[in-house]
Order: C-alpha cells, then structure tokens, then sequence
C-alpha cells in the first residue's frame, strides 16, 4: 500500500486504514486482497516449546506454521487470515490447562493442533471442548481419549477431539507382535506411572501374553527419576529377553544406559515416545540394538511427504520437524480444511466454532501421512505403526506394519 502518497486532506481515512491495518497486522499481504480487508481466524498450538521434550514440540509448532503460512499464501480461505497461536504447555497437565484456557478466551481462536502427550491432553480437552474449539493432536496415542474409559464398550467423551495418528490399541499389540515373531518370549515392563506410558505398557502386556510371551516383571518408575538402579536390579533378576518401556526418551535413554551398564544387555522396547535422536544422544552406545515402534510410516518413505519435507526445509526452521512433523502438518490441514467449510458465511472466527468441530468429522484428503480422515470417534483411519531399531548410533526402520 502506498499510503505515504495520500494526500494530507486524507488523513482522517489514513488513520483509520491504519487502524485496521494494526488490528490484522499479522496478515500475510502476499495473499488476495489486502491485509486490512481480511478477518483473522488463529489456529492454536499447545506443546512442550520448552524442556526435555522440546525437541518434539517444537517440530510441531513448525509444522502447523508451515501449513498456515502456505493456506495464507494461496488464499486458501477467501477474506481470512489464519495466524498461528502457540502455547507452551512443558509437558505438564497444568500448564496445559492453563494454555487452553488462555487460547478459549481468544475470540479468534478456531482450533488447536496439539497436544503430545495424553496425560496433557486429558487436562486441555475438558476445556476447549466447552469453548467449542476443535483439537486435533499429531501425537496422542492413549485410547481413552476418542473412546472414554471402558474400551470394551467405546463412548466417545468428546465430540470436539481428534488425531491423526494412531493409537496404543495398535501400537502396543503391534509391538507385542514383533517381539514374538523374532523369537523373545519373556519380557520385563517398565513405565512411568503417566498415561501414555501406562496404558501402552497394558496394551502391549495384554497382547504379549495373549500371544504365549511371559510378562517375568513389571515396575514403575517416576517421570522425574535419574537414578534407576533398583530397577534395574529388580528386573534383571528376572532374566527377561528384552524390556519393554512406556515413557518417553528423557527417561528411557538413561534407563538403557544403566540397564547395560549393570549387565543387562538386552533390547530396550519402547513406543513412539522415544523414537527420537535424542534417546540415542543420552543413551550412548548402549542405544545399538533398541527398538520403537511409531506411528504411521517414515516420511522418507513416503511418496505424499516429499512435498512436506522440501517445504519444511525450504523455511529454514531451526528445529528438525521430529517424530510429528507430518502428522502435524496434516492435523493443521484438517483444521483448514474445515475452516474452509466453517469459514465461507462466518462474520467472525467464534461464531464459527461449532461449524468447524462440526465439518472436521467430514474432512477426507490426501495428507503428507497418506489418506487424511476420521471414524466415529475421531480417531485416525489410518493405522500404520513403523518398528525402528538403533543401527551404529541412529535409528533405522526395520518394519512397516498396518
């Protein structure tokens, strides 16, 4: 805008274009447009930005970046701008709360991509979901949250919520499988008393002894434990072929590291909270031989992540995209694709909530993850699970399952 070149007798209309201006100063002016002619809808994160697990909330904050900078870019919603929102949640339930609240009481919020972990998520969903803010998580794995407690008899607890990834249900008996198939009929189960950790460590449990594997011990640790000796001694007592972990990499790196070092040379196993370099950072050379299983399929394998992938390094993030990249791009692409939707008669983003948790249950597309859609409980369609292993330091895929 050249809005220097008005002339003086205009300044009344200047200052109120610039009033506007101020008030969308966010917008991408590259899209259709002006900046000023268009209303903002936000698109919220909540992840751990800060701490031990960073390193993944960080890739998802980026990721969803990415996908709102390309909608604003090609117009993808005709009068909006989308602006990202994101909130630090620290990994900690509270925090989480805290953010949820503070992005509810945004007029302008519309949706959140988020959050990593369940535990997390079963503090922040309780309170968008009265606000009518739909949330869609790259990451969540515990059952519980699409199908309420009593799996055997699913009733979904929140109409606003869903994931593109998919759950323990699958990844702990997928993990049971495995084990089996390469011969380990007795394993010891560690966990840290959080949800994710729990409920893959009964998933797994239930699925390993169903299919004739011996559970020879079962302990629990604190998440912020650093010395695990007793454990450790506890379960190597029990001779067990490998061990099979529920928790995330800050913990079960260390874990690994001690196991070997007290001569309990066996595979550490655990779910997609540890698929990252970074349990091989605090691990060492005790990683070799580790496995993981995580959800959905390497983007490097992927046909439909290649775009994802030159974009995201295309922008420079100083952050890797993580364990979630894709999948988070793809739950920032279901919110805009439903927006598309909530959006086209909204005159302000609020009034367009419900619309949006309403229009993302029908949301069907093709996502950097493969085929993007929901079931009846707002669970992914989709239900890849990867086994990786650690080869000479990094991790590698030893095997796509679905």
């Amino acid at each position: 805008m050249n809005r220097r070149l008005v002339k003086l007798a205009a300044v009344t209309f200047v200052a109120g274009t610039l009033a506007l201006t101020g008030c969308g100063s966010r917008a991408d002016t590259s899209s259709t447009g002006s900046a000023a002619a268009k209303k903002v809808a936000k698109i919220g994160v909540i992840a751990p930005l800060s701490g031990d697990l960073s390193a993944l909330g960080l890739g998802i904050k980026n990721s969803v970046d990415l996908a709102i900078k390309q909608a604003n870019d090609s117009n993808a919603i005709p009068g909006w701008t989308l602006v990202l929102a994101a909130e630090d949640d620290e990994a900690k339930p509270d925090v989480g709360k805290n953010a949820a609240t503070k992005l509810s009481s945004d007029n302008e919020v519309v949706g959140v991509v988020g959050t990593l972990n369940s535990s997390v998520a079963q503090s922040v969903t309780p309170v968008l979901q009265p606000a009518k803010i739909v949330q869609v998580s790259p990451a969540n794995t515990n059952p519980t949250l699409t199908q309420g407690k009593d799996t055997a008899n699913p009733a979904r607890p929140y109409d606003n919520y869903f994931r593109t990834c998919t759950t323990d249900a699958v990844q702990g008996p997928t993990a049971a499988t495995y084990l089996l198939s390469i011969g380990v009929k007795q394993v010891a189960t560690i966990h840290d008393k959080k949800s994710y950790g729990q409920g893959l460590v009964e998933a797994f449990s239930k699925a390993f002894t169903a299919g004739g594997g011996t559970i020879v011990a079962a302990q629990t640790i604190n998440p912020d434990d650093k010395d695990f000796s007793a454990v450790v001694t506890n379960v190597k007592a029990a001779s067990p072929a490998a061990v099979f972990y529920g928790g995330e990499y800050p913990q079960a790196g260390p874990l690994s590291k001690q196991m070997k070092a007290a001569g309990l040379n066996v595979p550490l196993m655990g779910g997609d909270g540890i698929y990252d370099p970074a349990y091989v950072d605090l691990a060492g050379s005790a990683a070799n031989g580790d496995l993981a299983t995580s959800v959905g399929a390497p983007v490097e394998s992927l046909s439909s992540a290649k775009a994802f992938v030159a974009a995201y390094t295309a922008a420079a993030y100083k952050d890797p995209m993580g364990a979630y990249g894709a999948q988070s791009y793809d739950a920032a692409n279901a919110i805009i694709n439903a927006l598309k939707v909530s959006l086209a008669k909204a005159t302000d983003a609020k009034s367009a909530r419900g619309d949006t948790v309403t229009a993302l249950g029908s949301v069907s597309f093709d996502g950097a993850t493969g085929k993007i859609a929901f079931d009846k409980y707002g669970d992914a369609t989709s239900k890849v699970i990867t086994v990786y292993k650690v080869t000479g330091g990094k991790w590698g895929t030893e095997k796509i399952l679905s």
